[in-house]
């Protein structure tokens, strides 16, 4: 019996130590495209976009999968909240744990989308917005492309042709706070 439990808490040990370094590993683009087209059905470029954005804020925000809070509100322009897959992917911030919204706000034209990213430690956000017109770029890749060469071509596009950063700061907050913690 003790010779059981002391194997159970070598192993228990081991996974303790193991397991971060597995969250925390880079996956291959391979990877990161068989898991979006797992969890959204197929990989274009809006859940490359969201992958992007996702791990972004991440390392941005000094934050660990499962720190955000996550509230994506989807534009006009939009066809589907497809980027806020790529989000959850990226940032394991799920509707089932609440630290992930989709809030349709199909009264602005301007954005294709706007998400607010919140670290629940540090209080630390952000806040990216995607232009009405990066859709015509998203849509041309997603038509041209293949499902890697979306992933690679959203990772290595220059952020400003698909997204604008604001910061924390008061001149960068949204005029309506849906992150009420």
């Amino acid at each position: 019996m003790i010779a059981k439990l002391m194997r159970l808490l070598c192993l228990l040990s081991c996974l303790w130590f193991v397991f971060p370094s597995v969250l925390v590993k880079a996956q291959t683009p391979e990877e990161w495209v068989t898991l979006g087209k797992r969890v959204h059905g197929g990989f274009g470029s809006y859940i490359a976009l969201g992958i992007r954005v996702g791990l972004d804020a991440m390392q941005r925000l000094d934050a660990k999968p499962r720190d955000l809070d996550v509230t994506y509100l989807d534009g006009a322009n939009a066809p589907c909240p497809c980027v806020a897959d790529g989000i959850m992917i990226a940032t394991v911030a799920t509707p089932g744990q609440y630290s992930l919204r989709v809030v349709p706000s199909k009264n602005d034209s301007r954005n294709f989308g706007v998400i607010l990213i919140k670290n629940k430690k540090t209080k630390k956000s952000l806040r990216y917005v995607i232009p009405a017109e990066a859709r015509s770029l998203l849509d041309k890749w997603n038509r041209e492309l293949d499902e890697r060469q979306r992933y690679e071509t959203v990772m290595n596009a220059p952020s400003d042709s698909l997204y604008r950063l604001d910061t924390d700061d008061k001149s960068a907050k949204p005029a309506y706070n849906l992150h009420q913690n």
